[in-house]
């Protein structure tokens, strides 16, 4: 199976790389010969490098079921060993093996295997995870002010078109109670700039919101002024 470019750009990718890089470091001795910089900074990079190199290898022999794995596909997502296609022995090459082996974190194929097992496991725990609760979200400072205040929660996907959300299958039922901590003032403001349905279909993430340049006028002048002085 091959890896096509925008498969390797996916947030699954991504969360493959991070869950190695994190079994990686855990076990110690990676990399460490390569610091050159009192920030660190090299370290980074080398690991980013070497993490993606080994997660793009592994990654074309996953199933494509597996790339695609959220809380939505979990029960048709196989585990590793449920087929013959998907297997220790067909994800684990040579090459993942002796790239860990030539920096001396590991010099066996079985150690190698254990670790990749563990790094699929933790792949697929995170990626089919549930969404968290809202009131887990919970922040300290409103997502678009970031003053101290007191906080409401905004409904990102508006409770009143869920309904239409899901016959539109413009999102996955799992999204539909995601909110962004805001003041009352930023809230107010959100919800004047943009219908119900818009929010829903076009601006349900806090990173969507603040590419609005209505919105970020108002972050402007909201961050300057001082909650509870009463004005005129």
């Amino acid at each position: 199976m091959n890896t096509s470019p925008d498969d390797t750009s996916s947030p699954q990718f991504s969360l493959f790389k991070d869950c190695l890089a994190k079994r990686l470091i855990a076990r110690g001795g990676i990399l460490e010969a390569s610091s050159t910089s009192a920030s660190g900074e090299d370290d980074k990079e080398d690991l980013d490098d070497f993490t993606l190199y080994l997660t793009s290898e592994v990654w074309s022999s996953l199933p494509q079921k597996v790339h695609s794995a959220t809380y939505e596909t979990r029960h048709d997502v196989p585990a590793l060993g449920d087929g013959p296609g998907f297997t220790l022995d067909t994800i684990l090459s040579p090459v993942f093996v002796d790239t860990l082996a030539s920096i001396g974190v590991m010099d066996a194929a079985d150690v190698a295997g254990r670790l990749l097992s563990k790094v699929v496991e933790d792949y697929m725990a995170e990626a089919c995870a549930p969404p968290p609760v809202w009131s887990k979200t919970r922040t300290t400072e409103c997502e678009i002010c970031e003053r101290e205040v007191p906080l409401t929660y905004h409904h990102l996907i508006p409770r009143e078109v869920h309904a239409k959300v899901l016959k539109k299958k413009w999102h996955p039922e799992s999204m539909l109670n995601s909110v962004a901590w805001l003041c009352r003032p930023c809230h107010s403001a959100v919800h004047h700039v943009a219908s119900n349905e818009e929010l829903a279909k076009s601006l349900y993430t806090v990173e969507l919101l603040l590419e609005r340049e209505d919105i970020q006028r108002w972050r402007k002048y909201a961050t300057k002024q001082r909650f509870g002085v009463k004005r005129g």
